[in-house]
């Protein structure tokens, strides 16, 4: 058991910078540096992750994907979505990333986390209806977006039809990319604290390199400790009372709002 361990590549392999090597309770220390270093040999930016559902990058993009898959429902347009959280500053959208990934991809890793952690990471409900009817997005030219040849055509109007989406949004534009954002950061912090990573330096070297968390934020947890833990309880309480549970605080979050800690150590003076 103490040579078993897990690397985790992305996709396209040969184009995304990130590795996280996978370590079970009982991978030998030894076992761990040799996979760092033959991934750093090949290039890659590597972080170590504990074995649990989703790892460390799957987990914390899980709620932000679901989020957008729930807005989507709830009728906000997917071109919108989209624009959204590019204009946040990742480099697509989540709807795109969904087609990149492949929605059959999507899906399955969605039940798994799902069946771990309940409600709080249930998928969109039409994620499944859009794999049964053959949509796995850019791979087969079906997906949330419709393509030719390779290129993206714009959305697919069946995809509002099969997801049931409501035909206009009442959601405010601040809450979309409130409700995106901060189920992200907050399964961040949740999954730090269970010590998925080692350190909030790997968790925001993680999200930067494997998927794209916007770079002059920092990573989810320095945005956290820039906007600070009590602001963010107390906007995560407020998404909390209008859309529900899920965006109840993490834990860590209220505690360190209460003692006033930061993921990262303070910056000198």
């Amino acid at each position: 058991p103490e040579r078993v361990l897990g690397m985790h590549f992305f996709s396209p392999v040969d184009r995304m910078p990130l590795l996280e090597v996978i370590v079970s309770d009982r991978t030998a220390p030894w076992a761990t540096v040799t996979a760092v270093t033959f991934g750093r040999r090949m290039g890659k930016t590597v972080i170590v992750v504990r074995d649990r559902p989703g790892f460390w990058v799957n987990r914390i993009l899980a709620p932000y994907l679901n989020e957008a898959g729930r807005l989507l429902q709830e009728g906000v347009k997917i071109d919108t979505l989209d624009a959204t959280m590019v204009g946040f500053g990742f480099p697509v959208g989540p709807i795109t990333l969904l087609d990149e990934v492949g929605l059959d991809v999507a899906a399955k890793s969605s039940h798994v986390l799902s069946e771990a952690f309940g409600e709080r990471l249930a998928p969109m409900a039409g994620l499944q209806r859009l794999v049964e009817t053959g949509r796995m997005g850019r791979k087969n030219g079906r997906g949330f977006y419709r393509y030719e040849r390779g290129r993206r055509r714009g959305a697919d109007p069946a995809v509002y039809v099969l997801c049931g989406a409501a035909l206009t949004s009442e959601v405010p534009a601040e809450d979309s990319e409130a409700r995106m954002a901060y189920a992200l950061l907050n399964e961040a912090a949740r999954a730090l604290d269970e010590g998925v990573v080692r350190s909030a330096r790997d968790g925001d070297v993680g999200a930067v390199f494997g998927i794209g968390y916007p770079a002059f934020r920092g990573g989810p947890l320095r945005y956290l400790d820039a906007m600070g833990a009590p602001t963010a309880v107390e906007r995560l309480a407020q998404l909390a009372e209008r859309y529900g549970p899920r965006f109840a605080p993490a834990p860590v979050l209220e505690r360190m709002a209460r003692e006033g800690t930061r993921f990262h150590p303070s910056p000198a003076h």
